[in-house]
């Protein structure tokens, strides 16, 4: 493996929670990704998103831009219409020299619906699926054509959560490069080691999420939503849960890109840098 670590800014200030972390400013989240010992970041919701204002902004803190999330509605519209959708987005990764774009089909996502719990998440039907691989196999051959991967990410409440619909993913697309999200995918039921074993040729992204395995029984037995499950603490930093890290990284040899820490919780009772710190000498002192 040849890595670099990041981090993602929701350590400080959650995206689909914004009122975690809402008084955190930018400058302290990038001060201390740096203090923490991280040599990148992916985008947050309190990052400018004009590449000649964020730029030098990063530099000031050594910083380089990881890459940032990206959700489409594929499912929805065509391949043309969400380049163009899409396309603020992906210039600024360019411009800020970004190699990979977080991507997630979102049509009918249930993760951001605090009352929704996350048993009612969408699941295709084999027409969606000969609807969604063929466009996300378009799309990331036209993603590739401006220098970037599409690193597919499977998340928790969304159409492709599982194993078994990675693996669908994976099977049914040419050019669709995998991001593996260690917590996502033990949440889901899955095993990262074999997932890691079996599309390691694939994986292009990294999300390094840990897992809390009691409270993740405890929110499952609830039916509990995504948000809640973040809240009552369900993730957090790698070396912290129950994921093993040393054997899903044995089963990628050949990786080189980032690993990035991305452990959702609530600020107030994960102190961020606490955290940050935890993550990135866990990471460093295992790759």
């Amino acid at each position: 493996m040849k890595v670099r670590l990041g981090i993602n800014p929701l350590t400080w200030t959650n995206d689909d929670m914004p009122e975690l972390g809402a008084e955190t400013p930018l400058e302290t989240c990038l001060a201390e990704a740096k203090l923490a010992g991280f040599a990148g970041v992916e985008l947050g919701n309190k990052f400018p998103r004009v590449a000649g204002q964020l730029k030098p902004i990063l530099e000031a803190h050594g910083l380089a831009l990881v890459s940032g999330w990206y959700g489409s509605n594929l499912l929805e519209r065509d391949v043309e219409a969400e380049m163009a959708a899409a396309e603020p987005h992906i210039a600024l990764l360019a411009a800020l020299g970004c190699t990979a774009m977080v991507h997630c089909e979102v049509t009918g996502s249930v993760h951001g619906e605090k009352q929704t719990p996350l048993h009612h998440r969408p699941v295709l039907t084999d027409a969606q699926w000969d609807v969604l691989l063929p466009r996300l196999d378009e799309m990331a051959r036209r993603l590739q054509a401006r220098g970037i991967a599409m690193a597919y990410h499977h998340h928790m409440g969304t159409v492709i959560e599982a194993e078994s619909e990675v693996d669908r993913l994976m099977a049914g697309t040419r050019d669709v490069g995998l991001l593996l999200d260690t917590g996502h995918l033990t949440f889901a039921g899955g095993d990262p080691v074999r997932a890691a074993a079996r599309h390691a040729a694939r994986v292009v992204h990294v999300h390094c999420k840990d897992i809390r395995a009691g409270v993740m029984q405890d929110v499952l037995r609830r039916n509990l939503s995504f948000l809640d499950s973040v809240l009552e603490g369900v993730f957090t930093v790698p070396g912290d849960g129950c994921v093993d890290y040393p054997a899903v990284f044995a089963n990628l040899p050949d990786y080189e890109g980032w690993l990035v820490v991305e452990a959702e919780q609530d600020p107030a009772k994960a102190h961020p840098l606490t955290y940050a710190r935890m993550g990135h000498d866990y990471l460093a002192g295992i790759t």
